[in-house]
């Protein structure tokens, strides 16, 4: 049985931070489907490095005040577009696809082609949280530009007598 807070969390899981075998947390967006974590991962989707070698995958999912409330492992399992599941589970998560070119038969097309849609299941208790905020630096990137201080519009002026 899945923790209860695992299973509300789960519910209303729009975005996921999901951790690769101990690195980095990537947020991605997601839909719960029979309460486990679906995703698209690949070329014109989402980059989640990693995640068809990893060996430990943790997933964090937000409260309403957009806060981590609760990090949990998970076994990871690649849905194939030959399967029953992908029939049920691709439609689902094409409908929820935002900005996205063409019909939903059109992107599904493309998934079985060029991407992989995965399946997280809880596997896991809910790690203990401890009383840090879980805030961290941005990480370095190239789409990051180095800023100037702003420019003063006035000064401070000391009064003549």
């Amino acid at each position: 049985m899945t923790d209860p807070l695992i299973e509300e969390a789960s519910k209303k899981a729009a975005i996921a931070w999901i951790s690769v075998d101990g690195g980095h947390s990537y947020a991605v967006w997601c839909l719960t489907v029979d309460s486990d974590i679906c995703l698209v991962t690949g070329p014109g989707e989402q980059d989640l490095p990693g995640l068809e070698t990893a060996t430990a995958v943790n997933v964090t999912l937000r409260g309403d005040h957009g806060g981590g409330i609760v990090t949990y492992p998970v076994t990871v399992t690649r849905i194939r577009p030959e399967s029953e599941r992908w029939e049920s589970v691709a439609p689902q998560l094409a409908a929820k696809r935002l900005n996205v070119s063409g019909t939903a038969e059109d992107l599904m097309a493309r998934w079985a082609k060029e991407c992989g849609l995965w399946a997280l299941s809880a596997a896991g208790e809910p790690t203990e949280r401890d009383d840090r905020s879980g805030s961290a630096e941005p990480r370095p990137t190239p789409a990051a530009n180095a800023t100037r201080k702003p420019f003063k519009l006035h000064r401070v002026r000391t009064k003549r007598t």
